[in-house]
């Protein structure tokens, strides 16, 4: 799917109200992972429920996922006797979400008032959401007691494994969560009578004074349909990822656009930008490597795991520069690192390096992973005999791509240095200790190694030497996202505020197209869409009672 199957973009000046096309309750705008549990909950409150869709079809982001969710004190936890005290989860993300200000001995934590009550709110509602929609038949799960948080060794997480949910119909390496989940929510739209109109692109609000009584959404076939909101409208229309202007004003690094869906082009932010509205967080994203080559494709997905023992990633000096095996959005702040002697981006794109041993044995279609099997699409591969044949290959394809990295091209001693880069890795491999960069000391780096080649007694399965012998391979990354988590403030029912903090009646946001509460934090897997279906959820309920 492309932008050229979406209406085009209108000025999104409000219309006032006058008449319409389609009366109902509720409108949410936005068919993916936070625009269907928001309308399914609003549907089960007994109103009437219309979904635009700008895309030809349901899924948005959430599709192409693996559809962790990550759900605090959920039932299964409690079932094993897991305590997740509020307190607790309140200091482990405040402690990676604000850092410099984080204070154990707060009652916040040293988060401000609307950061704690947004943490609260996740707290509170993601388990009752999820439960819910298992209940209903909307997105049945399976819990994954032994998964960890991304930071499960720091002392603030008093609950490191048990938080992650995944659809229960998922593949057993969850990878292809989010084709099942969006099925699930789907198939429950369509039963329970939620009225879907995909090709829909909201273009503006319908204002009656001060309130949004709606909106006027534009179709493929350039129809204007006007929709009345009796009660109020729900956006969840994802980030402004694939905006190249709102991403490189905001983001403040050269983030290329990731593997969220291609409409999440920030429509949200222009279509409130004239209503006085907060915005946060505009200057994060939840980041992930992506390969350079495939940059720009509908059908990119993100790195979430970088398989193979005996590999590494080099910079175009032909040195290790980080961890390989960091969870993706630490991972993707490698690339970003300024060097101000030389006023340039030294890591804006890595080379991977692999032998034969992990092209045999670490090949996979899932999770973004370079190396793949025979018969898939490898045309981001090179390959040669020696090492020496591989650097010739790695410098003629980079210079075909200087159009897309700003003339980025390898270091004259990259061939010198990379045979030096291996041996000492290789020692590393040897002995099963990384002295460089700590590869493999966490237990969220084996859960994302990916497959290897098993080794008796081993006690580090994401080293193993590089071959002295080839054929070699080798892969371009770069940095990328897999969307925004910026936009206008809501309160932690999803109201959205204005410029004084209050509430603009009949405006509700869930998801990444508002301002996330997590900052520049990753929590954990699925730390996107737990969170999102717990505001949907709250959301649904306020809208509700207008």
């Amino acid at each position: 799917m492309t932008t050229d199957s979406v209406a085009r973009r209108e000025s999104a000046r409000p219309a006032p109200l006058t008449s319409w096309d389609v009366e109902t309750d509720v409108i949410v705008v936005g068919g993916g992972g936070g625009g269907l549990p928001a309308a399914l909950f609003s549907r089960w409150l007994g109103n009437e429920v219309v979904v635009l869709e700008k895309a030809p079809e349901l899924g948005g982001t959430a599709r192409k996922a693996a559809f962790w969710y990550w759900v605090p004190d959920n039932e299964p936890m409690r079932a094993l006797g897991i305590e997740d005290r509020f307190e607790d989860f309140l200091r482990y993300v405040a402690r990676l979400s604000q850092p410099t200000r984080y204070d154990p001995t707060s009652p916040t934590a040293g988060l401000t008032e609307w950061e704690a009550a947004m943490v609260r709110a996740i707290h509170t509602s993601a388990s009752p959401a999820a439960e819910l929609l298992a209940e209903r038949g909307a997105l049945t799960y399976r819990h994954c007691p032994d998964v960890p948080d991304y930071w499960s060794e720091l002392p603030e997480d008093k609950a490191p494994t048990g938080r992650v949910l995944v659809p229960s119909d998922a593949r057993e390496s969850m990878s292809d969560g989010g084709a099942r989940a969006i099925e699930q929510l789907s198939s429950a739209a369509e039963r329970d009578g939620v009225e879907v109109r995909t090709g829909h692109r909201v273009q503006r609000l319908v204002l009656d004074g001060d309130r949004v009584a709606g909106v006027e959404a534009t179709t493929t076939a350039g129809n204007t349909v006007r929709v009345l909101a009796r009660k109020g409208v729900i956006f969840s229309t994802g980030g402004f990822v694939h905006d190249d202007l709102l991403r490189r004003e905001h983001l403040g690094v050269p983030a290329y656009p990731g593997c969220a869906a291609v409409t999440n082009e920030g429509d949200f932010l222009r279509i409130t930008s004239t209503l006085g509205t907060q915005l946060g967080t505009m200057n994060h994203a939840w980041m992930c490597p992506v390969p350079l080559e495939k940059v720009g494709r509908p059908d990119l997905i993100g790195m979430f795991s970088v398989a193979g023992d005996s590999m590494i990633l080099v910079n175009r000096h032909g040195e290790r520069v980080a961890n390989e095996k960091l969870p993706y959005n630490e991972a993707a702040r490698t690339f970003f690192r300024w060097d101000p002697a030389t006023g340039s981006y030294p890591n804006l794109v890595l080379v991977q390096i692999w032998d034969q041993r992990s092209q045999d044995h670490s090949a996979s279609d899932e999770y973004g992973r370079l190396i793949v099997p025979e018969g898939a699409d490898d045309t981001h591969v090179l390959t040669a005999p020696t090492l020496d044949e591989l650097t010739t290959k790695i410098r003629e394809r980079l210079g075909s791509l200087t159009a897309e990295t700003g003339g980025f091209t390898l270091a004259d001693d990259f061939a010198a240095n990379l045979p030096r880069t291996i041996d000492r890795f290789n020692v590393f491999a040897a002995n099963g200790k990384d002295e460089d960069f700590a590869r493999g000391e966490t237990a969220i780096q084996l859960v994302f190694n990916g497959p290897v080649k098993e080794e008796p007694g081993r006690a580090n399965p994401t080293l193993w030497p590089i071959s002295a012998t080839g054929p070699y391979y080798a892969a371009f990354v770069t940095g990328g996202t897999l969307d925004t988590k910026g936009g206008p403030r809501t309160d932690p029912d999803g109201r959205v505020l204005d410029d004084l903090g209050e509430p603009i009646p009949g405006l509700y946001g869930v998801g990444n197209c508002v301002a996330s509460p997590s900052a520049r934090a990753y929590w954990a897997g699925g730390a996107t869409l737990g969170p999102i279906i717990a505001f949907a959820y709250r959301a649904a309920h306020a809208v509700d009672e207008e």
